[in-house]
């Protein structure tokens, strides 16, 4: 008797492609090489398009070149790649010493290298995770620069279009300007129409696109000569056989996995907090960005002549968010570092700097209202705030697993006198909207069943009155927020695992706590947890994905909502 099989669902699919697209990274990574427009770079591609991830939007449509995704992807790679035939992945390897330029791009922490006209080099010290970042955003930018190339020719030969773009282009460049800074407009707009019939988008779909290429983002090229050096490589692979291959240093390869970088980074911070006296003190790690816990405790004291009593801390976070304000800034971390905090860049090459403060030497007459805290606390126990930049994703494991380790001095182990982890993190929503908190009850590793339940001090009582959405239930730590889809994601949301939300570090940083405290007892296992994310996007509303822009000033009420909470708590117990 035959069985019939049900055709598999799409979420079912896309969990398959993610899996295969995983796979399909990790077999490269161990090769050391591929070609994206060979038999290995095209199964990676076809993959991806099965996918379809939400953040790539119209990327499986052959006739449109997506542009927010254009963006988002150009955001986070080096300047100038679009030029490169090959991509060099390299472990820390000296170049930092080397005369060469160094690039970092706009949102993301990483060190790239223009090593010739036709090499872009990319370190890589945060881990797989950031491997297979990288590689997901190449894959995509190379499905993009194909579609380019093929509106570009017609029967083997280069459209009027692409020739005219190709003559402002190369003539803009020869003077050493972009097209993006053209004054003449008649001629700036002939080459927007030019590039919409290259990019199959209308002409005020193009013209929005490269304003938006434009803001912000001064070191990154514009629209127009993105697009024709994606299309004249894709051109070049096809015609000349030149083809686009990207590399792993062997270096690379041997130290992955090895928390080389972890292990320095964790012992700096540990070699400071021993020779500064603080070793004893009440340790609270938290980890955040490197503004909101800084201006809760120093703001009002650095600027209250210049600020009115009554004045919210959001109110005044919004102020020094403004670019014209940056000389406030400026007065609050001098206070700051007058007055207990002491800053640790990073050395190990991990991108993680970290804030350290001695709450003896607050100026407790002088903080926030807001701020509430136990005096007799503060000035008897004196407890110490470490404060580290958000880790990316597999990276928070090799951070935290070094960190709570007992610090090995004069012969001796010394364990940290640790009482809370606190974590605010970014993530993406399912439930709601930006700007919305959300409080994890569990962490699950998506494609796996491994999950890590938690005992979560935050709740939603504590931010009644705030005026901000708060939500509470499972998130999925992902090992890429470029690899979802709305069927995926769906599935979580609507099935038995009651997930709210997706994040990268979740699972990562559990893993290495209950490590730390279940099995190698070297932090206390009753250790104090506090999960507060808030939400940067949401990957099931089309538009509302991380590619339609930056939180902006939305993320001023939840960071401080949080930073505030986890200070009172830190304070008054």
């Amino acid at each position: 008797m035959s069985i019939s099989v049900p055709p598999r669902s799409r979420a079912q699919e896309s969990r398959a492609a993610i899996e295969r697209i995983y796979v399909i990274m990790r077999h490269l990574f161990v090769r050391g090489h591929y070609k994206p427009g060979g038999v290995s770079g095209s199964a990676l591609s076809e993959a991806l398009l099965t996918l379809r991830p939400e953040i790539y939007g119209s990327m499986a449509d052959s006739d449109k070149v997506e542009l927010n995704g254009l963006a988002y992807v150009r955001a986070r790679l080096p300047r100038g790649i679009e030029k490169c035939r090959f991509v060099q992945l390299i472990a820390a390897e000296g170049y930092n010493n080397s005369g060469l330029t160094k690039i970092v791009p706009a949102k993301r922490r990483r060190h790239c290298y223009r090593l010739d006209r036709e090499t872009m080099l990319i370190e890589v010290t945060r881990g797989r995770s950031e491997i297979y970042d990288i590689l997901t955003h190449l894959t995509f930018l190379y499905i993009e620069a194909d579609k380019i190339r093929a509106h570009a020719m017609d029967e083997g030969h280069p459209t009027p279009e692409w020739l005219k773009l190709e003559k402002i282009v190369l003539e803009q460049t020869a003077k050493g300007s972009s097209v993006s800074s053209l004054e003449e407009i008649e001629v700036k707009e002939q080459a927007i129409a030019y590039t919409s019939t290259l990019l199959g988008r209308t002409f005020a779909e193009t013209l929005e696109a490269e304003q938006r290429f434009r803001q912000g983002e001064p070191d990154n090229n514009g629209l127009l000569s993105l697009v024709y050096w994606l299309g004249r490589v894709a051109m070049e692979e096809r015609q000349q056989k030149q083809d686009r291959q990207i590399t792993f240093s062997s270096a690379l390869r041997e130290r992955i996995g090895h928390h080389i970088h972890g292990e320095k980074w964790a012992t700096d911070v540990k070699e400071f907090l021993w020779r500064q006296n603080l070793w004893q003190r009440p340790l609270h790690i938290i980890s955040a960005n490197l503004h909101s816990i800084l201006n809760c405790l120093y703001a009002y004291p650095a600027l209250k002549q210049k600020i009115a009593a009554e004045e919210t801390m959001e109110a005044l976070a919004r102020q020094l968010s403004l670019p014209e304000n940056a000389h406030l800034n400026q007065e609050v971390l001098k206070l700051a570092l007058k007055k207990g905090m002491y800053y640790l860049e990073d050395r190990a090459g991990t991108n993680i700097h970290v804030q350290i403060f001695d709450t003896s030497e607050l100026p407790l007459d002088s903080l926030s209202s807001e701020l509430k805290f136990d005096r007799v606390l503060v000035e008897e126990k004196k407890p110490v705030i470490v404060v580290m930049d958000y880790a990316f994703g597999e990276q928070a494991f090799e951070l935290f697993d070094e960190l709570l380790k007992p610090y090995q001095i004069e012969g001796q182990s010394k364990k940290l006198n640790l009482h809370s982890i606190s974590v605010m993190g970014k993530a993406g929503i399912l439930v709601g909207n930006k700007g919305d908190l959300m409080i994890p009850t569990a962490h699950i590793f998506e494609g796996t069943a491994d999950n890590y339940p938690l005992d979560n001090e935050m709740s939603p009582q504590d931010f009644q009155g705030v005026g901000i959405p708060v939500y509470q239930g499972a998130l999925l730590t992902v090992l890429g927020t470029s690899l979802q889809n709305v069927d995926v994601l769906d599935y979580f949301k609507s099935s038995s695992w009651n997930v709210i939300g997706l994040e990268m570090e979740g699972a990562h940083l559990q893993k290495a706590i209950q490590a730390a405290a279940k099995i190698r007892k070297s932090i206390d296992e009753n250790v104090i947890l506090r999960y507060v994310y808030y939400a940067s996007d949401n990957p099931l509303i089309t538009g509302r994905t991380l590619a339609s822009g930056s939180l902006g000033l939305t993320g001023v009420k939840p960071t401080y909502a949080i930073s505030l909470n986890f200070l009172q708590k830190i304070l008054s117990y």
